[in-house]
């Protein structure tokens, strides 16, 4: 009992970026995504009275009410007849399947083809209003589990040109580890993975935990998706299940950290196979 009542207090001391702990148990969405069709979230609410001095970026308003954001990446038909990499594009929704945000990726061609899923990228993110909200710059870095130097990172802008986080790889020989960081680079929260990430007939989780690794405050999911998409195309879907009163540059900064997984771990195209 006493055990329980430190985990608590623990959580409450980082200050208002782990306000509430996410129920495990939550029922997951995979919403299908029909061009032409798509359902928008209405407008947001303002922040809600639980953030009472935590300044909200323009754009993010919407992160505040969702303690589930499903991403979606889209079918690109020219990369799975001509297998070839295309630039990534992703549906972000709410778990009613809700579309909140769009995302490009902004890459040469060049870097596509010869540095594959190491490619230096821009992502660019867009409300319902096409209104450019948040930003992320994914740098040319290493990715090697013998290379404990130039791993990679991101860096989250929202709205574009003002940093609020960023996202970095830290050097484990047996698991994925990243950290969560703020404009500061001053760590936050940090992101475990498994041992093997091939995700065969299972999902594949990556538990938000605090700094010292004892406390789990949420999970990014990446949902398997079945034979014949995990084979035939790059199209892949995240969960990422967080407490809703989580500090939405935070909840940008996780977006951010699956946009990363996804080029590290689940990117591929027809060419390899």
């Amino acid at each position: 009992m006493a055990c329980k009542d430190t985990q608590k207090q623990k959580s409450k001391g980082l200050r208002h970026f782990l306000p509430g702990i996410p129920d495990p148990d939550q029922n997951r969405i995979i919403p299908s995504s029909t061009p032409g069709n798509q359902v928008w979230q209405p407008e947001p609410h303002p922040p809600s009275s639980f953030l009472p001095n935590v300044s909200v970026p323009s754009g993010l308003e919407y992160l505040s009410q969702l303690d589930l954001i499903i991403i979606h990446q889209q079918v690109e038909l020219l990369g799975m007849i001509l297998g070839t990499e295309t630039s990534n594009k992703y549906e972000i929704k709410n778990s009613l399947g809700q579309r909140i945000y769009f995302a490009v990726e902004e890459s040469l061609c060049f870097n596509r083809t010869f540095c594959s899923t190491l490619r230096s990228c821009t992502l660019k993110i867009t409300d319902n209003s096409d209104q450019e909200v948040i930003t992320v710059n994914r740098p040319l870095r290493c990715n090697s589990c013998w290379c404990p130097c130039y791993l990679q990172e991101l860096e989250i802008q929202a709205p574009p040109g003002t940093t609020v986080a960023y996202v970095a790889q830290k050097w484990d020989p047996f698991q994925p580890k990243f950290t969560i960081q703020n404009a500061n680079k001053e760590d936050i929260l940090k992101i475990v993975g498994p041992c093997a990430t091939c995700g065969c007939f299972d999902d594949v989780d990556f538990e938000v935990k605090t700094i010292n690794e004892k406390l789990t405050v949420g999970k990014i999911s990446k949902y398997w998706s079945g034979f014949v998409n995990d084979v035939f195309t790059n199209a892949d879907n995240f969960g990422i299940h967080v407490p809703a009163d989580l500090d939405v540059t935070v909840k940008a900064a996780m977006i951010g950290a699956c946009f990363l997984f996804d080029f590290m771990f689940f990117e591929h195209s027809l060419a390899g196979l």
